[in-house]
Order: C-alpha cells, then structure tokens, then sequence
C-alpha cells in the first residue's frame, strides 16, 4: 500500500446537504447523534436543511465542518480503511486531525469549536475585519507589502499574511482598512489578484489574540489523550505528543499563520506520496498539486470517493 496521510479542511467548504450522499450509513449516523448531543442541538438537521446562511456563521460552519470531516474519517475506518502514516488540518482542520489521532474526542471538539467560532467573532465586530486572498505573489513579497502596510498606517490597523496555501496563494487578514490598503499595494507589487473573502472576522491575525486566551482556558480544562497517529500541526509544522505542548499550540494557532505549504512538504519529507483530503471538497486536494507536482491529492467526502480513494491506494 502506498504511503498515505489524511488531511482535514477548514472553513469554507461546507454546504447544505453535504452529508447526504451518505446515506443512512450508521457510522454517520451516530457521529451526528454524539456530536447533537455534545451541542445541545440538532447538528444534522442544520447540515441536511441548511439555510446556507446559517451554515455561513462562523459559529455553525466550524462545529459542521468538524462533524462532517469526522463522519468521513470514521467511515473510512469501518469500511476497512488503512491507519494513515500521518494527519494534518487546514486551520479548523487540525481539531478534525486531533480527533482522528484520538487527542481529542468528538464530544469534547465540537464545543470547543464552537467556543472558538464565538470567541473569534466576538474579538472583532463584523464589519471591522476582513481577509483577502493574494494570487500571483511570493509569500515572502507578500508579508512585506502587509509589514510595509501596517508601518505607513501608523500601527493603528493592521495586515498580515496568515494563510500559506499554495506558491501561488497567500491570505490576508487584519483590520478592513488595512486589508484594503494591502490589497491595492500587493497588486503594485505585481500579484495578479487580491480577491476579498467572505469570512466574518480576521482569522489568524493578531487581533485574534483575545479569542485565543478564552480558548486557552477552555483547553486547560480538557484532558487530552496521547495521539495514536502523528498531528503534523500549523503552527510550528511539527508533530507534538505531549498534552501542554499540544494545547499551546492550538493556542497560538488561533492568532498565528496556517503554514499549509510547509504542512505539505513536511508529509512529503516523511515518505508521504498521496495526501487524502477527508471531508467536504476538493481545496486541499487541488492545493497539494500546486504545492508539489510529484504528491497526489485526493478527496474522500462520499462513497463514490471512498471506493475511488481505495483503489488508489492499493
């Protein structure tokens, strides 16, 4: 069998239904019911009937993004899937990692995710923040235009690069003006476009920070268990075991960058050949191509994929 990693999207891959092409599949079924009852609420009726306004909140889309990408990977595994050599999240994504390592339970991640929806809206009000993805640009050239942003706006607002996706994508987050500025200024320095996200606050940037002590708190307060496959985390791409080191650094990724290109080629230098995106979409899978031409990326969301995945990796 070839070498093989999962990773778990973030935000912005969900959509009404998604999991309907599961059927009636029991695994899915009870993953929804745990994960209901951890929140207080009917998750797959919000996942099944939407609106897609409220799958949008940040506060919904993380518990449903977790959900789903849990529902899949519990899936893989009763149908006799393979133990990956490694896992890795997109953002949100590595709590869906830390469940599947068995860092993290279900019942435990899905409020805690939730908390860190609300607590991350909450550190800046709608309308004060915003992100936009970079094409086209060096990340290096990148983290300058924003440095060289914040400088001329006098520290008031700010801008910094906080999602490494691609070679050639970098998002940006911070204060709305200085987004903006840092927009028109990346496209002076010869980025092809800046395009404004759809998001709800500025994820990974510093003005997250006060976000991330009411998550720290909250992670104090989690017994952790030991992780049964390795969490090649965002934050620092490295591979923590212990419970304090973990937890440090879900804290810090909270206000700190997603360096998925590294993420990416970390698996590679471990003898990964083919990383299986495990959830809704295909973004991870179509980012590890252009990361690196010589990894395959494949998405497991349904089970059409599932077969598909399996046969490619046999």
């Amino acid at each position: 069998m070839k070498q093989f990693a999962f990773v778990f999207p973030g935000q912005g891959s969900q959509s009404v239904g998604m999991l309907d092409a599961w059927g009636d599949h029991p695994v899915v079924a009870q993953t929804l019911q745990e994960a209901s009852e951890a929140l207080g609420e009917d998750i797959g009726a919000l996942i099944k009937n939407g609106p897609k306004e409220d799958l949008a909140l940040t506060t919904n889309t993380q518990p449903v993004m977790l959900v789903a990408g849990v529902a899949a990977w519990r899936v893989w595994l009763a149908e006799d899937g393979a133990m990956p050599a490694a896992v890795a999240g997109h953002s949100l994504g590595e709590y869906t990692a830390l469940v599947a390592a068995g860092v993290l339970t279900l019942a435990q991640a899905a409020p805690l995710v939730r908390l860190r929806a609300a607590a991350m809206q909450e550190a800046v009000p709608v309308g004060t923040g915003a992100m936009a993805a970079v094409l086209g640009l060096p990340a290096e050239k990148v983290k300058e235009v924003c440095a060289t942003v914040t400088a001329q706006l006098g520290g008031a607002e700010v801008v910094e690069a906080v999602n490494f996706n691609d070679p050639g994508q970098t998002v940006i987050a911070g204060s709305k003006a200085a987004v903006e500025a840092a927009s028109a200024a990346v496209k002076e320095a010869g980025a092809k476009r800046a395009l404004p996200l759809p998001v709800s606050a500025p994820f990974h940037s510093s003005l997250m920070k006060p976000a991330a002590e009411k998550l720290k708190a909250a992670l104090a307060a989690l017994e952790l268990g030991v992780p049964q496959i390795p969490v090649i985390n965002n934050i620092d791409v490295a591979v923590q075991t212990d419970a304090a080191a973990i937890r440090d650094a879900l804290y810090r990724q909270a206000f700190g960058p997603v360096r998925w290109v590294e993420c990416v080629q970390a698996m590679k230098a471990r003898g990964i050949t083919h990383l299986v995106e495990c959830g809704p979409g295909k973004v991870l899978a179509g980012m590890t191509k252009r990361i690196d031409a010589d990894l395959v990326g494949a998405p497991l969301y349904d089970p059409a994929t599932l077969a598909e995945v399996k046969e490619l990796l046999a």
